[in-house]
């Protein structure tokens, strides 16, 4: 387990006789953004406050670099930050002493604490704000805030649960841009039921719905797991909708403009090369094919209606 970051093995939780999540497995073992995605009530927060040790799983263990959180959960929390989806923010203080006052809470050496605050403040760009008391920061700031005390201890392992929620549009990019630069030391888990958080900002994506793990894998993969459904065609010579309708396969056929078809068939068939070999026979002289890529909330949907254990 020592080369293991977060090592997950057989996860499940109960709140009475509802199962809230069941039999999740998955194992972390190099730096960057892993995405926890799912829809609300998935299963995302019970998996996450388990791995943070708020809550005591029914069945199950945590690894964190090695140890085991639920019999050894000091030393096992040395090596987690945690941004929950509400910062927890003293807003009567400054910038500056509400990072010390975190960096005590975990147990850092007192002697090390000044330098850390330093290099996290400068990490998030908030250094020009240390004396600030955090009521007075935007948003965005924060935010940031929230983030540097989640590793201000410099832990192996970070988890931020929904960090762009409420933000603007130029704060959400500032925000992801953080992430994908912190990722470059950590290892991090990003909570989020909005496609888009995980496109622009994961490496590899675990996927929860109904309380059981339907997706892992990379983003591409995540991208590429439902094949697609449709083709983009054109023809210099255009041929009928219905003799397009009548190959094997095709479901319907869309003329979208005198040489350009969208065509809907069956994933399990070779399509284009049915195409190519109709264009030559008949001298459609196609000039384009093209499948076209699902959108992630196509991917997503159809993922969810799979509930199957990768």
């Amino acid at each position: 387990m020592e080369d293991s970051i977060v090592k997950v093995e057989h996860l499940s939780h109960r709140y009475h006789i509802q199962w809230a999540i069941q039999d999740i497995n998955f194992e972390i073992k190099e730096k960057g953004v892993l995405g926890l995605l799912g829809s609300n009530g998935a299963g995302k927060s019970t998996t996450m406050n388990i791995i943070c040790g708020v809550l005591n799983q029914t069945e199950g263990e945590v690894y964190l670099n090695g140890y085991n959180l639920h019999t050894n959960p000091v030393e096992a929390k040395r090596h987690i930050g945690f941004l929950p989806q509400k910062p927890p923010l003293y807003p009567d203080i400054t910038v500056e002493e509400y990072l010390t006052y975190c960096a005590h809470l975990r147990l850092m050496c007192t002697r090390d604490i000044p330098a850390a605050v330093e290099r996290t403040m400068k990490r998030c760009d908030i250094t020009h704000f240390r004396e600030r008391t955090i009521n007075n920061l935007s948003g965005g700031y924060q935010q940031r805030v929230g983030i540097a005390q989640a590793i201000v201890h410099n832990p192996r392992f970070v988890i931020l649960d929904e960090p762009t929620n409420g933000l603007d549009p130029n704060q959400i990019v500032e925000i992801r841009h953080l992430i994908k630069e912190i990722a470059t030391d950590h290892a991090v888990l990003l909570s989020t039921h909005i496609l888009s958080e995980v496109q622009a900002t994961c490496n590899h994506i675990k996927m929860i719905e109904q309380g059981k793990l339907v997706f892992s894998g990379s983003m591409d993969e995540f991208n590429n797991y439902v094949a697609p459904s449709t083709l983009l065609v054109r023809f210099d010579s255009t041929p009928s909708v219905l003799t397009l309708q009548a190959t094997e396969g095709v479901k319907e056929v869309e003329h979208l403009d005198r040489h350009c078809y969208r065509i809907k068939f069956d994933a399990s068939k070779d399509i284009c090369e049915q195409i190519v070999q109709l264009s030559v026979t008949n001298d459609w002289q196609l000039t384009e094919i093209q499948l076209e890529r699902l959108s992630l909330d196509s991917i997503f949907a159809q993922l969810s209606g799979k509930k199957v254990q990768l």
